[in-house]
């Protein structure tokens, strides 16, 4: 029995779907699934603009916290299947006690709000797992299935697609590092599913009565230690590093290291690490008759994310993994390094705005010119382009434009505007201006994004990052007290 993910009708309308956790990995990928399988969606975040930034068509877009029991019940209002996608590994050590917290108060809400069915995707793992990430998750399925509603668990262990955290530190190590000495995870096993695979079972078991209170596996076809998938996926790339086991490294000690290689958020790929040194292999194969496909080989899914990863379109500001944010370079880290800061003003919008884009012009960039001159002098004696390109225009920018070694790559008037850096650097940055208005009070930041490549694009960010903190805490400063003078020049 094959599966349409457009079956489910309520009232002669598709239910209402939520995706709760829709600014994640899986949850921005199966929105944009269900969305482009006529499916009606609801995805929230607890920071909603980072969903507007999505340019999601027809998505309903809700603010939402696990942990705040009113912003839940808003955002199942009216739902028909829910997604539950959220998990609490960035926060720290104390992550299991937030991930049960948050599920509790899921489950309650729920029920509360009469939601057919929960659908959670959990993590593969073996009969005792050793890993504190793993055992959380386990738990996280068993307080969600101690409540009222109904719910479908997939385990999955790694996932082959673009953005997929697991597979991004696989990826980092494997791009930037000629030499791997490990500890015995290497030959740990599992079993990687291609993310077209999972969005289809995770779209179709909603629909499936039979599913209901069930817990499935979900794998592609092969079964392989962690050194072969390094391997293949080094073999596809044309890289072939030296990967030397040893027995005293655990991979607790391992993760310790992880953030002068991989930009994956380091609390994330720590506790990722910490689950490797035990098999999280698939042995619960029904769900391949409840829901048939065509499962993808692990080479088939890696050419498949590399293809995905090189057409995402061109984004209206900075997004997580853009292509475009990194310079249309693959190879550059999926995952970001991020500094900035804000500032307040009560001059008009208007007045922030046309100073925002008068940056660079005439080598003016607000703040600490002589730091500015010697970086550009930098990239030109490396042969970049700092030096050598005017701006069309003293005061108006379109996307397009060059600003010596930067780039119009995104623009929304009177908002935002995003530039890539074309300067000569060991990765891809992105700097970002926001105007955000509220009232008589506007709010202007400056934010930059490093992609880095591989280990020195990470110690050029170490090695710049006290300067970001300087440069853009006096940046804001610097554009508001202009766009002061010029309000009141205006008003005058």
């Amino acid at each position: 029995m094959e599966v349409s993910p457009t079956a489910i009708e309520k009232d002669g309308q598709p239910g209402l779907d939520l995706v709760f956790g829709a600014s994640g990995y899986i949850g921005t990928n199966l929105t944009e699934y269900l969305l482009s399988s006529g499916r009606r969606v609801r995805a929230t975040s607890r920071n909603i603009e980072v969903l507007e930034g999505r340019g999601w068509q027809g998505a309903q877009l809700c603010e939402s916290d696990a942990l705040d029991v009113a912003s839940l019940d808003r955002a199942l209002d009216g739902i028909d299947t829910a997604y539950y996608l959220v998990h609490s590994m960035a926060s720290g050590r104390k992550f299991p006690d937030v991930d049960l917290r948050a599920a509790k108060n899921f489950a309650d809400a729920a029920a509360r709000q009469g939601v057919r069915r929960i659908v959670y995707l959990g993590a593969l793992a073996p009969v005792e797992p050793s890993s504190k990430h793993l055992r959380s998750r386990i738990e996280t399925g068993d307080v969600l299935r101690a409540g009222r509603v109904p719910v479908t668990e997939l385990r999955a262990g790694i996932i082959i697609g673009p953005g997929s955290a697991a597979w991004e530190v696989i990826r980092d190590l494997v791009n930037y590092l000629p030499l791997m000495i490990t500890p015995r995870w290497v030959s740990s096993r599992s079993t990687p599913i291609a993310l077209d695979n999972l969005l289809y079972y995770m779209a179709s078991v909603a629909l499936l009565e039979d599913a209901a209170g069930e817990t499935y596996d979900v794998a592609g076809p092969d079964e392989l230690s962690y050194l072969e998938i390094m391997r293949r996926y080094g073999t596809l790339v044309g890289k072939r590093p030296l990967v030397i086991p040893v027995p005293v490294l655990t991979p607790r000690l391992s993760s310790y290291w992880l953030r002068f290689v991989t930009s994956v958020p380091t609390n994330i790929a720590r506790a990722l690490i910490d689950g490797l040194s035990q098999d999280v292999v698939a042995t619960d194969h029904r769900i391949r008759d409840l829901v048939p496909q065509s499962l993808k080989s692990f080479d088939e899914a890696i050419a498949d994310s590399m293809d995905a990863d090189q057409k995402h379109a061109l984004p209206a500001r900075w997004v997580e993994g853009s292509i475009a944010c990194r310079n249309f370079r693959p190879e550059y880290s999926y995952y970001a390094k991020q500094a900035g800061d804000a500032a307040e003003t009560n001059a008009p919008a208007a007045a922030v705005w046309a100073t925002v884009c008068r940056f660079g012009n005439r080598g003016d960039f607000f703040f600490a010119r002589p730091l500015w001159w010697c970086r550009r002098a930098i990239d030109w004696l490396l042969g970049g382009p700092s030096f050598r390109r005017p701006r069309r225009h003293p005061s108006e920018l379109r996307v397009g434009d060059v600003v010596d070694g930067w780039r119009v790559i995104a623009l929304e008037p009177g908002e935002r505007l995003t530039l890539l850096m074309e300067m000569k650097a060991p990765g891809s940055g992105v700097l970002e201006f926001c105007v955000d208005e509220s009232g008589d009070i506007h709010r202007v930041s400056a934010n930059a994004y490093w992609h880095p490549a591989g280990v020195w694009g990470l110690l050029y960010w170490y090695i710049t990052l006290p300067f970001h903190t300087y440069l853009f805490r006096g940046t804001v400063r610097a554009i508001v007290a202009r766009s002061d003078a010029n309000g009141a020049t205006r008003r005058a």
